[in-house]
């Protein structure tokens, strides 16, 4: 009696691997994406955390200021250099200074960016949500940051290739921030 596994015990087993690994792709694949989404949005409340302390240490105003190009929006921080507080025709000619280099999100978190979900609401109930703007710091490109350690309110909206969507919504009184995720089954933002 010969011992061993014949040739359709072997593309069974194969049939099967096969499907269980391309049922495990896309569940790997959405958790990299919330990962990466979450990180970036800790990243991002971590800067305003580290553009108040300079603001703080400095005696000066700083501000995050976000670009949109391209290939996405932009974001450095620039120290004010004349005591009016950092403003983009300043920063155009040189009196307010970058004190960080310019970055882009998916520089280090891949395949994340400034950006709303189509199907995500609003983080304030009864309020209508601009989609168009995932930068939202009223009508300027300045996240401002006072030495006295308060800071211009807004919202920046974080978003992966999937349904992955977060936000960090900075306090203007305190500067503090909040990370939030959008629950795409309930239609809420919730605390992660």
């Amino acid at each position: 009696m010969a011992r061993g596994y014949s040739f359709i015990d072997l593309m069974a087993a194969t049939a099967i691997a096969t499907i269980m690994f391309g049922a495990a792709v896309p569940l790997a694949h959405s958790t990299i994406d919330r990962s990466r989404v979450s990180a970036a949005a800790a990243y991002m409340s971590s800067r305003v955390a580290l553009t108040r302390a300079e603001a703080v240490k400095r005696s000066a105003f700083v501000a995050i200021q976000f670009v949109s190009r391209n290939d996405g929006y932009w974001f450095r921080s620039y120290l004010d250099g004349n005591h009016n507080g950092v403003l983009v025709r300043d920063i155009g000619r040189g009196i307010d200074s970058p004190i960080t280099p310019e970055l882009r999100l998916d520089q280090h978190f891949p395949g994340v960016s400034f950006g709303i979900h189509p199907e995500a609401g609003n983080i304030d109930p009864g309020e209508a949500l601009n989609h168009g703007d995932p930068v939202q710091i009223g009508s300027s490109t300045l996240l401002s940051f006072n030495p006295n350690g308060s800071a211009t309110s807004g919202t920046l909206f974080i978003r992966g290739q999937n349904a992955t969507q977060m936000a960090v919504r900075v306090l203007g009184t305190t500067a503090r921030t909040r990370v939030l995720r959008f629950d795409f089954q309930d239609g809420v933002w919730r605390t992660p």
